[in-house]
Protein backbone atom coordinates (compact mmCIF):
# COMPACT_ATOMS: atom_id res chain seq x y z
CA UNK A 1 0.00 0.00 0.00
CA UNK A 2 1.32 3.79 -0.38
CA UNK A 3 2.79 5.66 2.01
CA UNK A 4 0.06 7.73 2.60
CA UNK A 5 -2.19 5.25 3.40
CA UNK A 6 -0.19 3.27 6.10
CA UNK A 7 0.86 6.74 7.70
CA UNK A 8 -2.82 6.80 8.66
CA UNK A 9 -2.12 3.78 10.75
CA UNK A 10 0.68 5.61 13.27
CA UNK A 11 -1.16 8.82 13.02
CA UNK A 12 -4.22 7.79 14.30
CA UNK A 13 -2.61 5.69 16.91
CA UNK A 14 -1.14 9.14 17.67
CA UNK A 15 -4.56 11.10 17.65
CA UNK A 16 -6.16 8.30 19.66
CA UNK A 17 -3.38 8.49 22.30
CA UNK A 18 -2.85 12.40 22.51
CA UNK A 19 -7.05 12.94 22.52
CA UNK A 20 -7.53 10.34 25.47
CA UNK A 21 -5.30 12.82 27.51
CA UNK A 22 -7.76 15.44 28.61
CA UNK A 23 -10.53 12.01 29.76
CA UNK A 24 -7.54 10.51 31.54
CA UNK A 25 -6.39 13.27 33.10
CA UNK A 26 -9.88 14.17 34.92
CA UNK A 27 -10.33 10.85 35.92
CA UNK A 28 -6.67 10.41 36.93
CA UNK A 29 -6.76 13.40 39.39
CA UNK A 30 -10.79 12.23 40.48
CA UNK A 31 -9.51 8.41 41.40
CA UNK A 32 -5.62 8.07 41.05
CA UNK A 33 -3.77 5.54 38.98
CA UNK A 34 -4.38 1.88 39.66
CA UNK A 35 -7.58 1.24 37.73
CA UNK A 36 -6.83 3.48 34.57
CA UNK A 37 -3.33 1.21 34.56
CA UNK A 38 -5.67 -1.46 35.08
CA UNK A 39 -7.75 -1.13 32.57
CA UNK A 40 -4.83 0.01 30.00
CA UNK A 41 -2.72 -2.94 30.42
CA UNK A 42 -5.72 -5.50 29.39
CA UNK A 43 -6.44 -3.26 26.38
CA UNK A 44 -2.41 -2.99 25.28
CA UNK A 45 -2.17 -6.48 25.45
CA UNK A 46 -5.89 -7.34 23.75
CA UNK A 47 -4.88 -4.51 20.78
CA UNK A 48 -1.39 -6.80 20.14
CA UNK A 49 -3.25 -9.96 19.31
CA UNK A 50 -5.87 -8.47 17.63
CA UNK A 51 -2.94 -6.86 15.28
CA UNK A 52 -1.44 -10.52 15.12
CA UNK A 53 -4.54 -11.61 13.75
CA UNK A 54 -5.27 -9.22 11.15
CA UNK A 55 -5.49 -9.64 7.57
CA UNK A 56 -7.48 -6.00 6.37
CA UNK A 57 -6.05 -2.62 6.19
CA UNK A 58 -9.84 -1.59 8.03
CA UNK A 59 -8.90 -3.93 11.06
CA UNK A 60 -4.96 -2.48 11.48
CA UNK A 61 -6.42 0.93 11.86
CA UNK A 62 -8.75 -0.55 14.40
CA UNK A 63 -6.16 -2.63 16.69
CA UNK A 64 -3.23 -0.63 16.02
CA UNK A 65 -4.76 2.86 15.27
CA UNK A 66 -7.41 3.46 18.22
CA UNK A 67 -7.14 0.33 20.99
CA UNK A 68 -3.69 0.52 20.59
CA UNK A 69 -3.28 4.51 21.27
CA UNK A 70 -6.18 4.03 23.85
CA UNK A 71 -3.95 1.63 25.99
CA UNK A 72 -0.87 3.16 25.08
CA UNK A 73 -2.48 6.25 26.27
CA UNK A 74 -3.94 4.83 29.86
CA UNK A 75 -0.85 3.70 30.54
CA UNK A 76 1.37 7.09 29.58
CA UNK A 77 -0.79 9.78 31.42
CA UNK A 78 -1.26 8.62 34.80
CA UNK A 79 2.77 6.98 35.10
CA UNK A 80 3.86 10.34 33.99
CA UNK A 81 1.77 12.63 36.50
CA UNK A 82 2.85 10.30 39.53
CA UNK A 83 6.20 10.93 38.73
CA UNK A 84 5.44 14.44 38.78
CA UNK A 85 4.21 14.54 42.40
CA UNK A 86 7.11 12.27 43.79
CA UNK A 87 9.31 15.57 42.88
CA UNK A 88 9.66 19.17 42.88
CA UNK A 89 13.47 20.27 42.28
CA UNK A 90 14.52 17.19 40.13
CA UNK A 91 11.18 16.78 38.53
CA UNK A 92 12.40 17.43 34.68
CA UNK A 93 15.07 14.68 35.24
CA UNK A 94 12.39 12.23 37.07
CA UNK A 95 10.18 12.76 34.09
CA UNK A 96 13.01 12.34 31.64
CA UNK A 97 14.16 9.04 33.07
CA UNK A 98 10.73 7.30 33.38
CA UNK A 99 9.59 8.73 29.36
CA UNK A 100 13.42 7.36 28.11
CA UNK A 101 11.51 4.23 28.45
CA UNK A 102 10.20 4.94 25.22
CA UNK A 103 13.19 5.28 23.41
CA UNK A 104 14.53 2.54 24.48
CA UNK A 105 11.62 0.29 23.29
CA UNK A 106 12.29 2.59 19.76
CA UNK A 107 15.77 0.79 20.02
CA UNK A 108 14.89 -2.82 20.71
CA UNK A 109 11.52 -3.44 19.01
CA UNK A 110 12.21 -2.67 15.42
CA UNK A 111 15.75 -4.79 15.25
CA UNK A 112 13.92 -7.29 17.63
CA UNK A 113 10.77 -7.53 15.07
CA UNK A 114 12.60 -7.88 12.09
CA UNK A 115 14.22 -10.66 13.38
CA UNK A 116 11.36 -12.23 14.68
CA UNK A 117 9.25 -11.26 11.51
CA UNK A 118 11.88 -13.33 9.17
CA UNK A 119 12.23 -16.50 11.59
CA UNK A 120 8.80 -17.16 12.96
CA UNK A 121 6.10 -15.02 10.82
CA UNK A 122 4.53 -11.41 11.47
CA UNK A 123 1.37 -13.02 13.46
CA UNK A 124 3.69 -15.03 16.24
CA UNK A 125 6.36 -12.08 16.17
CA UNK A 126 3.55 -9.58 17.03
CA UNK A 127 1.83 -12.20 19.78
CA UNK A 128 5.59 -12.56 21.51
CA UNK A 129 5.83 -8.59 22.09
CA UNK A 130 2.27 -8.90 23.61
CA UNK A 131 3.83 -11.40 26.55
CA UNK A 132 6.41 -8.80 26.77
CA UNK A 133 4.40 -5.55 27.26
CA UNK A 134 2.03 -7.79 29.77
CA UNK A 135 5.33 -8.73 31.95
CA UNK A 136 6.24 -4.64 31.51
CA UNK A 137 2.63 -4.00 32.26
CA UNK A 138 1.91 -5.82 35.64
CA UNK A 139 5.04 -3.92 36.86
CA UNK A 140 3.94 -1.00 36.04
CA UNK A 141 0.66 -1.84 37.86
CA UNK A 142 2.45 -3.03 41.09
CA UNK A 143 4.76 0.08 41.53
CA UNK A 144 3.48 3.37 39.91
CA UNK A 145 1.82 5.13 42.85
CA UNK A 146 0.40 8.99 44.03
CA UNK A 147 2.22 11.09 46.57
CA UNK A 148 -0.51 13.00 47.15
CA UNK A 149 -4.73 12.70 48.57
CA UNK A 150 -7.40 11.89 45.69
CA UNK A 151 -9.23 14.60 44.65
CA UNK A 152 -12.47 13.21 44.27
CA UNK A 153 -14.38 15.28 41.73
CA UNK A 154 -16.79 14.60 38.59
CA UNK A 155 -16.88 15.79 35.23
CA UNK A 156 -13.92 16.27 32.27
CA UNK A 157 -13.67 20.33 32.69
CA UNK A 158 -11.25 22.83 32.56
CA UNK A 159 -11.50 24.89 35.48
CA UNK A 160 -11.56 28.93 34.40
CA UNK A 161 -7.80 30.05 35.58
CA UNK A 162 -6.39 27.34 33.73
CA UNK A 163 -8.25 28.64 30.14
CA UNK A 164 -7.45 32.17 31.19
CA UNK A 165 -3.76 31.13 31.77
CA UNK A 166 -1.56 32.64 28.82
CA UNK A 167 1.40 30.87 29.78
CA UNK A 168 -0.21 27.40 29.43
CA UNK A 169 -2.19 28.66 26.43
CA UNK A 170 0.53 29.92 24.48
CA UNK A 171 2.67 26.58 25.59
CA UNK A 172 -0.54 24.47 24.05
CA UNK A 173 -0.48 26.39 21.23
CA UNK A 174 3.13 26.07 20.48
CA UNK A 175 3.44 22.42 21.44
CA UNK A 176 0.62 22.15 18.24
CA UNK A 177 2.88 23.36 15.82
CA UNK A 178 5.82 21.18 16.98
CA UNK A 179 3.74 18.10 17.12
CA UNK A 180 2.43 19.24 13.00
CA UNK A 181 6.37 18.36 12.04
CA UNK A 182 7.58 16.33 14.98
CA UNK A 183 6.59 12.95 13.98
CA UNK A 184 7.27 12.84 10.15
CA UNK A 185 10.96 11.85 10.42
CA UNK A 186 10.27 8.99 12.38
CA UNK A 187 7.62 7.71 10.25
CA UNK A 188 9.32 8.34 7.27
CA UNK A 189 13.18 8.17 8.03
CA UNK A 190 13.48 4.36 6.78
CA UNK A 191 11.84 4.83 3.60
CA UNK A 192 13.89 7.90 2.74
CA UNK A 193 17.30 5.81 3.65
CA UNK A 194 16.16 3.63 1.21
CA UNK A 195 15.45 5.98 -1.60
CA UNK A 196 18.92 7.22 -0.72
CA UNK A 197 20.12 3.36 -1.63
CA UNK A 198 20.23 2.34 1.93
CA UNK A 199 19.31 -1.59 2.35
CA UNK A 200 16.45 -2.12 3.89
CA UNK A 201 18.20 -3.50 7.07
CA UNK A 202 20.32 -0.80 7.69
CA UNK A 203 17.46 1.38 7.01
CA UNK A 204 15.55 0.01 10.05
CA UNK A 205 18.76 0.69 12.05
CA UNK A 206 18.88 4.04 11.53
CA UNK A 207 14.81 4.60 13.02
CA UNK A 208 16.78 2.60 16.10
CA UNK A 209 19.54 5.21 16.09
CA UNK A 210 17.00 8.34 15.76
CA UNK A 211 15.36 6.22 19.06
CA UNK A 212 18.59 6.00 20.63
CA UNK A 213 19.26 9.61 20.38
CA UNK A 214 15.96 10.21 22.02
CA UNK A 215 16.75 8.36 25.05
CA UNK A 216 19.85 10.71 25.83
CA UNK A 217 17.78 13.65 24.64
CA UNK A 218 15.34 12.59 26.92
CA UNK A 219 17.40 11.99 30.42
CA UNK A 220 20.92 14.46 29.66
CA UNK A 221 18.89 17.41 28.39
CA UNK A 222 16.02 16.90 31.40
CA UNK A 223 18.65 16.84 34.02
CA UNK A 224 20.10 19.94 32.38
CA UNK A 225 16.71 21.80 32.67
CA UNK A 226 16.13 21.56 36.15
CA UNK A 227 19.64 23.41 36.35
CA UNK A 228 18.87 26.10 33.97
CA UNK A 229 15.33 26.42 33.79
CA UNK A 230 13.11 24.02 31.68
CA UNK A 231 11.57 26.84 29.64
CA UNK A 232 15.31 27.82 28.90
CA UNK A 233 15.68 24.12 27.57
CA UNK A 234 12.42 23.79 25.63
CA UNK A 235 12.70 27.14 23.93
CA UNK A 236 16.23 26.47 22.07
CA UNK A 237 16.10 22.68 21.87
CA UNK A 238 12.43 22.55 19.62
CA UNK A 239 13.63 25.63 17.52
CA UNK A 240 16.85 23.11 16.85
CA UNK A 241 15.04 20.30 16.10
CA UNK A 242 13.25 22.17 13.54
CA UNK A 243 16.25 23.50 12.41
CA UNK A 244 17.89 19.97 12.01
CA UNK A 245 15.35 19.00 9.38
CA UNK A 246 15.70 21.70 6.87
CA UNK A 247 19.26 21.68 7.50
CA UNK A 248 21.02 18.20 7.61
CA UNK A 249 18.15 16.31 6.49
CA UNK A 250 16.34 18.27 3.60
CA UNK A 251 20.62 17.73 2.17
CA UNK A 252 21.40 14.36 3.56
CA UNK A 253 22.10 12.40 0.65
CA UNK A 254 25.00 9.90 2.38
CA UNK A 255 24.77 7.13 4.79
CA UNK A 256 26.35 8.86 7.31
CA UNK A 257 24.81 12.19 7.09
CA UNK A 258 21.56 10.48 7.17
CA UNK A 259 22.60 8.68 10.45
CA UNK A 260 24.01 11.76 11.65
CA UNK A 261 20.57 13.59 11.19
CA UNK A 262 18.59 10.53 12.80
CA UNK A 263 21.31 10.64 16.03
CA UNK A 264 20.75 14.25 16.60
CA UNK A 265 17.41 14.67 15.72
CA UNK A 266 16.52 11.98 18.30
CA UNK A 267 18.51 13.61 20.71
CA UNK A 268 16.67 17.64 20.26
CA UNK A 269 13.38 15.92 19.88
CA UNK A 270 13.30 13.63 22.73
CA UNK A 271 14.51 16.61 25.08
CA UNK A 272 11.33 18.43 24.00
CA UNK A 273 9.20 15.23 24.51
CA UNK A 274 10.68 14.90 28.43
CA UNK A 275 10.84 18.79 29.63
CA UNK A 276 7.57 20.18 27.97
CA UNK A 277 5.75 17.97 30.72
CA UNK A 278 7.69 19.44 33.43
CA UNK A 279 6.57 23.02 31.85
CA UNK A 280 3.49 22.21 32.43
CA UNK A 281 3.68 21.40 36.09
CA UNK A 282 6.10 24.06 36.70
CA UNK A 283 2.97 26.56 36.22
CA UNK A 284 0.62 24.43 37.72
CA UNK A 285 -1.17 23.73 40.82
CA UNK A 286 -0.20 20.23 41.78
CA UNK A 287 -4.24 19.13 42.12
CA UNK A 288 -4.42 20.11 38.03
CA UNK A 289 -1.27 18.62 36.96
CA UNK A 290 -2.91 15.66 35.79
CA UNK A 291 -5.51 18.10 33.95
CA UNK A 292 -3.37 20.13 32.63
CA UNK A 293 -1.39 17.52 30.95
CA UNK A 294 -4.49 15.71 29.82
CA UNK A 295 -5.56 18.74 28.14
CA UNK A 296 -2.01 19.88 26.67
CA UNK A 297 -2.17 16.26 24.51
CA UNK A 298 -5.85 16.66 23.99
CA UNK A 299 -5.16 19.85 21.97
CA UNK A 300 -2.17 18.39 20.03
CA UNK A 301 -4.15 15.93 18.62
CA UNK A 302 -5.33 17.18 16.01
CA UNK A 303 -1.98 17.41 14.45
CA UNK A 304 -0.72 14.54 15.35
CA UNK A 305 -2.95 12.62 13.71
CA UNK A 306 -3.03 14.53 10.09
CA UNK A 307 1.06 15.82 10.59
CA UNK A 308 1.84 12.33 8.99
CA UNK A 309 -0.64 12.12 6.30
CA UNK A 310 -0.24 15.39 5.09
CA UNK A 311 3.67 14.65 4.70
CA UNK A 312 2.87 11.91 2.67
CA UNK A 313 0.31 13.23 0.26
CA UNK A 314 3.10 15.88 -0.55
CA UNK A 315 5.58 13.27 -1.04
CA UNK A 316 2.96 11.59 -3.30
CA UNK A 317 2.47 14.90 -4.93
CA UNK A 318 5.80 15.38 -5.82
CA UNK A 319 6.39 12.03 -6.91
CA UNK A 320 8.11 10.45 -3.80
CA UNK A 321 10.14 13.79 -3.27
CA UNK A 322 10.57 14.79 0.20
CA UNK A 323 11.48 18.36 -0.30
CA UNK A 324 7.93 19.59 0.74
CA UNK A 325 7.48 17.40 3.49
CA UNK A 326 10.48 18.24 5.29
CA UNK A 327 10.22 21.74 4.44
CA UNK A 328 6.58 21.83 6.77
CA UNK A 329 7.83 19.47 9.17
CA UNK A 330 11.08 22.14 10.27
CA UNK A 331 9.02 24.51 9.96
CA UNK A 332 6.15 24.03 11.52
CA UNK A 333 8.57 23.42 14.76
CA UNK A 334 10.64 26.11 14.33
CA UNK A 335 6.97 28.33 14.80
CA UNK A 336 6.46 26.38 17.59
CA UNK A 337 9.80 27.09 19.54
CA UNK A 338 8.44 31.17 18.85
CA UNK A 339 5.57 30.15 20.90
CA UNK A 340 7.49 28.93 23.65
CA UNK A 341 9.55 31.70 24.04
CA UNK A 342 7.08 33.90 24.24
CA UNK A 343 5.11 31.82 27.19
CA UNK A 344 8.79 31.93 29.01
CA UNK A 345 8.76 35.91 28.26
CA UNK A 346 5.38 36.02 29.75
CA UNK A 347 6.95 33.65 33.59
CA UNK A 348 9.43 36.37 33.31
CA UNK A 349 10.92 38.54 31.54
CA UNK A 350 14.90 38.57 32.19
CA UNK A 351 17.06 36.51 29.65
CA UNK A 352 19.23 35.11 32.19
CA UNK A 353 16.77 33.94 34.74
CA UNK A 354 16.08 30.65 35.27
CA UNK A 355 12.70 29.66 34.50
Amino acid sequence: MSLFSISWIGSLQLWMFFFMGGPIGCVFDAYGPTPILCSGSLILVASLILTSISTQYYQYLLAQGIVFGMGVAMLFYPTMACVATHFNEYRATAIGIVSAGSGCGGVVYPIMLRYLFSKFGFGWAVRFSALVTAIMCAVVVLTVRLQRPINKRTGIVLEVQTIQDRRFLLLVVGSFFVCLGMFTPYFYISDYAQSRHMSSKAAFCVLSIMNAGSVFGRIAPAWLSDKIGRFNLLCPCAFLSGLTCLVFWMFGESPISIIVFAALYGLLSGAVISVVNPCVSQISHMREIGTRIGALYTFISVPSLFGGPIAGALMQRQHGAYTASIALAGSSMIIGSVFYCISRWMIDRRILCRV
